[in-house]
Order: C-alpha cells, then sequence, then structure tokens
C-alpha cells in the first residue's frame, strides 16, 4: 500500500496521504454540538427556575452539597447556558476552540449538577449523563467537521 501512496504523491504534488473525505464520526460531533445547544436551553431553564421560583426545589439551601441562595445559583446557570449555547453553535461550525471550550464546559456542567443533584435529582442524572456523552463526542475526530460542511 505505501508504493500507491509513494507513486500517488509523484504524480500530485498537493497529495499528503490523508483523508479528505469525512468519516462517520462527523455524527458523533453534530450530535455533540446539538447537545451542547439543549444542554444550553436546560441550563436556562433551571436558571429561570431557580430566579423566579425558589420554592420549586424540593431540598432547601442547607440540604445542598454547597450551600447557596437559589437566586444566586440561578444566575450562575443563566451566563453557563449562553456559554454553552455559544460554543455549541461553534463545535456545529468546526471550530477547534469551540471543542475544547465545550470539553471543559460539559465537565463544569456535570460538576455543577452533581452539586445541585439533592434539589433535583433526576433532572440532574439527565443532564451529567448528556454531558458525558458530549465529552465523548467532542474527543474523538472533531477535526473531520469543517471538512464536512464545505
Amino acid at each position: 500500500m505505501s508504493d500507491v501512496r509513494q507513486s500517488r504523491a509523484a504524480v500530485d504534488p498537493d497529495y499528503t496521504g490523508r483523508r479528505t473525505q469525512p468519516t462517520g464520526w462527523v455524527g458523533w460531533i453534530v450530535f455533540s454540538g446539538v447537545m451542547m445547544i439543549m444542554i444550553g436551553v436546560f441550563q436556562a431553564i433551571m436558571g429561570f427556575v431557580a430566579i423566579f421560583k425558589e420554592d420549586y426545589y424540593l431540598v432547601g439551601r442547607t440540604g445542598l452539597v454547597v450551600e447557596l441562595d437559589y437566586t444566586a445559583w440561578g444566575w450562575v446557570h443563566l451566563i453557563f447556558a449562553i456559554v454553552v449555547l455559544l460554543a455549541g453553535f461553534s463545535v456545529l461550525a468546526g471550530q477547534m476552540w469551540a471543542r475544547v471550550v465545550g470539553i471543559i464546559l460539559a465537565v463544569l456542567s456535570a460538576i455543577g449538577n452533581l452539586v445541585f443533584l439533592a434539589a433535583y435529582p433526576v433532572w440532574g442524572v439527565i443532564v451529567i449523563t448528556l454531558d458525558v456523552l458530549v465529552i465523548y463526542a467532542l474527543c474523538v475526530h472533531g477535526r473531520e467537521v469543517k471538512e464536512a460542511f464545505r
């Protein structure tokens, strides 16, 4: 097989030996971008609920791992939601920085939802699961997205 690559390189000076067509892994990156957008919307919903309806949550502030005011926690969720949404759209555009930021944000989201797990256990587990899937997807073949949507 190396003879074929060498002969093609001799004929085509632009040939690098790298695959020019994206593989099926692009679907995982698109999935992660869409999931980041969904997670951003979920974070915004959680933020609005914490700001406007503090009594919605099952556990009082003292029952959380970290004792915080729900209003402050709601604003943190809203700011986080905006950043995740922007990174999600940038992942779909094939930006490398967005993949790195997406991984960092997904890790922070999982940790934040773990801390807040006593207040909404089912919702927290769902968001943590989505965060893990996003981390997986962003770590695998993300560079191909830019090539897929040219």
